[in-house]
């Protein structure tokens, strides 16, 4: 194993990663540094594999797409988008030569894994400053270890943070709060946490509380914290510009803010209305906006769910009044088609717009935002953790490579999709790859109305990933586990969860000290064909393959077996089947009230009994489920 290390031009220094390595003193052949980027290009054979980039679109196997590494706020995660919140710019090629890339840039980088041509990896950095790490191993395992290794350990937050968590946009008052705990309570269904989505704020102004609606704040995080529920708020990464608003005040006054062309506030819309963004590449900055959390943890707040930190950015007044001036313009006019469309745009390209990350300047006006837009939620989440005590709760939506050590990330605002159940086991593999450990997605699914068959088939997955939390949009159905008949077949399945805590959060640990996965594609362990092109199963830590159900209206799946394992269905504290199965495809029943697992031959897995919450959990193992 080895790693090489490819210095062009001077890079903005990202501290991606914590290990010193020597930059060699020329290039590889398969770089190329032209006027305004560097390319690098890579032969594809029919047989090789691409792993990897963290949170993206696709298969397991990246082969055959285009991928853009570029922070985006897109609510919509159809096939067909080449960016999302995370910008993690590692993948490992597997096949006769097994080798490693890490791109260690914060600009916008395009990726072509085989697209444009078929047997070729075209990478486009739109930049002349990068350093390129190449590492080389003999397995795939080997050389995710010595990538991790170069970047460091991956955070882990508390034990409770395992348990299963509720989540709606917005839960706006203590009224609501308690009717989730009631509601919870009374089906008898765990709980570990609720989440307070941004009207719990006075205005969407961070770091305050609306008193009418919560009032006695503090008293009330204590009273939840008895019945063993946190309660985990969000802050968002836009300050609102209000004068007497003594964040703003402070940011203006000391300096902390980000800087327009002009060498003026950057200011820009998100929820509070215009807002600025403090500039969390100078580290008095960071630490000066991580220390204001301080505010909500002398509360009683364990932890926080940090969003819109890509940054997201709804609309500048400069931009927004060029499309107001443009539309004035066929006032009263017969609009032709062409005009139409143009009037539209003028308004459907105002967020996020590369022209105002253009227009944001850090570091007192020395770096263009663009130039260094990955780094802005990375960034944000390492001033946080800085100042947070360290047993604590965190997770943000925009991430970098190094960010993992500071917090863990969710995948954003998905869809009530029966894909996008699959589309989050595929996605925790490569997430693992790049240092997340922490993560899930939002279970059940973001946007859209939920069925109540696709939320308990969900949670079927999401028993297994570290973050289980049911999160929904507003206007959407309501998809609380006890929202939906028959309330006891979710308890059985969220049981389930609990029986299995102190095994995942034994492995989530020991993969955090040991650099390890605890998700990984069956190509890396199996080298026979089915087990390489397998897209819709995983292993578990060492243990455990799982094969959750994600098409509506089926009573069981197919799955392949690349060894004898034995298969088991949970629900409740019973195990309802055990059945040893050999090497080969079988079909297996699941019931709505049943989570699948299958322990792979020699192995064995413990379980507890289950719990209303983490803080009551008897952690004593009651049987082990045998390979």
């Amino acid at each position: 194993m080895s790693i090489k290390k490819y210095t062009i031009g001077t890079p903005f220094v990202t501290d991606a990663t914590v290990k010193e390595v020597k930059a060699e003193n020329s290039i590889r052949e398969y770089i190329s540094v032209k006027e305004n980027t560097i390319e690098l290009t890579f032969p594809l054979s029919p047989d090789d594999i691409i792993y990897g980039l963290g949170e993206q679109l696709g298969g397991i196997n990246k082969r055959g797409r285009k991928y853009r590494s570029f922070c985006s706020d897109d609510p919509c995660h159809t096939e067909d988008k080449e960016a999302l919140y995370g910008a993690h710019n590692f993948f490992v090629l597997s096949g006769k030569d097994n080798f490693g890339i890490f791109i260690d840039f914060p600009g916008e980088i395009h990726w072509d894994m085989g697209f444009s041509k078929e047997d070729e990896i075209s990478i486009v950095i739109t930049g002349t400053d990068a350093d390129i790490y190449e590492i080389s191993g003999e397995s795939e395992m080997e050389i995710v270890k010595e990538f991790r290794d170069l970047i460091g350990k991956s955070y882990l937050p508390p034990m409770w943070a395992f348990g299963y968590q509720q989540s709606r946009w917005s839960y706006p008052n203590k009224e609501q709060i308690d009717r989730i705990v009631k509601g919870y309570e009374d089906a008898d269904i765990p709980l570990d946490t609720v989440y307070l989505d941004i009207d719990y704020m006075d205005n969407f102004k961070d770091f305050t509380v609306n008193e009418e609606a919560f009032p006695d704040f503090k008293e009330y995080v204590a009273t939840l914290k008895k019945k063993g529920i946190r309660l985990i708020p969000i802050i968002d990464a836009g300050v609102k510009c209000e004068d007497g608003y003594d964040v703003y005040d402070e940011g203006v006054e000391n300096n902390h803010f980000c800087k327009d062309r002009n060498g003026d506030d950057f200011k820009a819309a998100v929820w509070p209305g215009i807002c600025c963004f403090p500039d969390y590449l100078k580290p008095e900055s960071r630490k000066w906006f991580g220390d204001k959390f301080l505010t909500l943890t002398e509360k009683g707040i364990e932890g926080f769910w940090i969003d819109m930190n890509e940054p997201a950015l709804f609309f500048s007044m400069e931009r927004f009044k060029k499309a107001v001036d443009y539309v004035k313009k066929y006032n009263g006019e017969d609009l032709n088609c062409w005009d139409f469309f143009s009037y539209r745009d003028q308004f459907s390209n105002l967020s996020n717009n590369n022209e105002d990350y253009k227009n944001m300047h850090h570091l007192d006006g020395k770096v263009s935002h663009y130039d260094v837009h990955n780094l802005y939620g990375y960034m944000m989440m390492r001033g946080v953790s800085e100042s947070l005590p360290k047993d604590s709760l965190l997770f943000s939506r925009a991430s970098y490579i190094g960010s993992h050590r500071y917090g863990g990330i969710w995948t954003g605002d998905n869809t009530s999709w029966w894909s996008h159940i699959l589309l989050n086991l595929r996605m925790l593999p490569s997430l693992n790859m790049c240092g997340f450990i922490y993560t899930g997605a939002d279970c059940g699914g973001f946007n859209g109305n939920a069925s109540r068959e696709l939320v308990i088939r969900w949670m079927q997955l999401s028993v297994f990933t570290p973050l289980f939390r049911n999160h929904s949009a507003i206007g959407t159905r309501d998809q609380e586990a006890f929202a939906f008949s028959d309330s006891d077949e979710f308890k059985r399945v969220i049981q389930v969860r609990y029986r299995l805590i102190p095994y995942l959060y034994d492995l989530a640990k020991k993969c955090c000290d040991n650099n390890e996965l605890m998700f990984k594609p069956l190509g890396f362990e199996y080298k026979d064909k089915l087990s390489k092109e397998c897209d819709d199963q995983l292993l578990l830590g060492e243990e455990i393959m799982i094969a959750p159900i994600y098409e509506q209206n089926k009573s069981g799946r197919t799955v392949y077996l690349p060894e004898e394992m034995t298969f088991y269905k949970l629900s409740g504290n019973k195990v309802t089947h055990k059945e040893k199965l050999s090497q080969g495809i079988h079909y297996v029943d699941v019931a709505l009230d049943e989570v699948p697992l299958f322990v792979r031959k020699g192995k064995t897995v413990p379980l507890c009994a289950p719990a209303k919450n983490v803080d009551s959990l008897d952690k004593t193992v009651t049987e082990y489920l045998e390979g």
